[in-house]
């Protein structure tokens, strides 16, 4: 089989089969994150706090109660974190509505070989069941997984291995047998902690130099992960 238009190494690396596979959502299905972060900023003048996007940035990636952690920490024990991310909500869903989430380059065909070659897939992400089901019906993605982790079906959210576990065991595929698609830190940390091979595709910030290190490779967007399934898929 001719060689696809992968990175050397991901050419010359021995790989094992892929037999299923695990999404990250925001920033890696849907081109959710800039929207999130907008959001954020405007959930924070309304309640007259100054949320700069570099300081939005660092909850990329992060569950909703440990985003509430790092504001606590960062504007005090009082910060009224739920109703903050309550209009957080109405501000994405406006913006959603206003038609502005869109799906990122190469996710359908993707899907499609997916289909072609009967590869099981899942959904691990760091949002609530509702925003998830919701954002993932708004873009005709919803019916085209096996299975949807959210926040509400863990114990504990990423960086911790839970998701990716839990996906795993959905779609009945060994951890060591699934490739894990990520955008961000620590949702490649959660995906390495379960024993996945890991994909990065970086959406607003650039992966860690450990990331890096660990990861099968960090490549442009998904049509890069197209080719890896055509080569490794069984």
């Amino acid at each position: 089989m001719p060689a696809p238009n992968l990175p050397g190494h991901l050419i010359n690396t021995p790989q094992i089969s892929v037999r299923g596979v695990i999404f990250d959502m925001d920033g890696l299905l849907l081109d959710s994150e800039t929207l999130a972060m907008e959001a954020l900023i405007c959930a924070g003048r309304d309640l007259d706090y100054d949320l700069s996007l570099s300081f939005c940035e660092r909850m990329i990636g992060v569950p909703e109660d440990g985003c509430a952690v790092l504001l606590r920490e960062s504007f005090g024990d009082g910060f009224p974190a739920e109703r903050f991310f309550a209009m957080q909500t109405a501000h994405l869903r406006r913006f959603i509505g206003e038609g502005r989430l869109v799906t990122k380059p190469g996710v359908v065909p993707l899907l499609d070989l997916l289909d072609a070659r009967h590869i099981p897939r899942a959904i691990a992400t760091s949002s609530r069941r509702d925003r998830a089901e919701e954002q993932l019906r708004r873009v005709s993605l919803y019916d085209r997984f096996d299975a949807i982790v959210s926040r509400d079906d863990v114990i504990c959210g990423k960086p911790a291995p839970d998701p990716y576990v839990t996906a795993a065991l959905r779609i009945g595929v060994a951890p060591e047998l699934c490739l894990a698609l990520e955008d961000s830190t620590n949702g490649a940390i959660a995906a390495f902690a379960a024993g996945m091979r890991v994909i990065v595709v970086p959406d607003l910030i650039e992966p860690t130099a450990e990331v890096k290190e660990q990861a099968l490779a960090v490549v442009r967007d998904l049509s890069v992960v197209r080719d890896y399934v055509m080569r490794y898929a069984r």
